[in-house]
């Protein structure tokens, strides 16, 4: 990567490195490749850290770079596309399910999670942890909140904790008739625990699809899945829509 100082523009600094670093990406570089540290790259570039600090995030951020733990920053490689439109009406865990079950707990979801179940106050869920690998990589870590509403008879099941658990949970949530569900898509920052997952870094941008799972004319299930946005370009099957919303809405998490 060579040395260039950049002039005075119109745009940001950062903004105007970003296209350059892209560039060099292309032509300098190969995926998998560790950059420069930061110190170098800013004294190339003229530029401050800070600077380049935005720029490095903003080509995170869009997939071209990735910061991985105890390595540093590497070109990464093309995005995978993950689908999230799936069978529509199929519960989690049928065939056809592209995620495995981690572990099973039983838990008080966050505040966002109980208004959407509807459960009373300080009410514990089952709490289903799942994880989701394609191409031989972690791309997405879930949590799925069950109430005991909708698992009814799931104390009378011999079920181990750990995945098994998680397992028989979800084989119980079959039984109900799916009414519908819906899908939402945020971008997001990956909280410590799933960015252990996924081996990112905390506050690495995430793509955040949460979904709800309806039945018995209310929402049986809550999934909150977090899926890596340098890796992933999330896809619909032909029956998904794409809704816009304005304004602030409170999302679950």
């Amino acid at each position: 990567m060579g040395t260039q100082q950049l002039e005075t523009v119109p745009e940001p600094k950062y903004w105007h490195l970003k296209t350059v670093l892209s560039e060099a990406l292309d032509s300098e570089f190969s995926v998998g490749e560790i950059l420069p540290n930061e110190r170098d790259l800013a004294a190339r570039f003229g530029v401050a850290r800070a600077t380049l600090r935005q720029a490095l995030e903003q080509l995170e951020l869009e997939g071209r770079l990735q910061r991985r733990r105890g390595v540093g920053t590497t070109v990464a490689p093309p995005r995978v596309g993950v689908s999230v439109g799936g069978e529509q009406h199929a519960w989690p865990g049928t065939a056809a399910d592209a995620w495995q079950a981690v572990d099973c707990a039983e838990a008080v979801p966050p505040t966002a999670v109980a208004e959407i179940l509807d459960t009373l106050h300080g009410e514990q869920v089952h709490v289903v942890r799942r994880s989701r690998v394609s191409h031989g990589q972690p791309v997405a870590a879930e949590l799925l909140y069950i109430p005991a509403a909708s698992v009814p008879a799931l104390s009378a099941i011999d079920a181990p904790s750990g995945a098994a658990r998680a397992r028989a949970v979800l084989r119980e949530l079959q039984r109900l008739d799916l009414e519908g569900q819906d899908r939402s898509v945020e971008l997001g920052s990956a909280r410590a625990e799933d960015a252990k997952e996924l081996d990112r870094l905390p506050g690495a941008p995430v793509l955040v699809v949460t979904t709800r799972f309806f039945a018995q004319g209310r929402a049986a299930a809550v999934s909150l899945a977090t899926y890596r946005a340098d890796t992933c370009r999330l896809t619909f099957d032909a029956s998904g829509d794409v809704e816009i919303h304005h304004g602030t809405e409170r999302r679950a998490s």
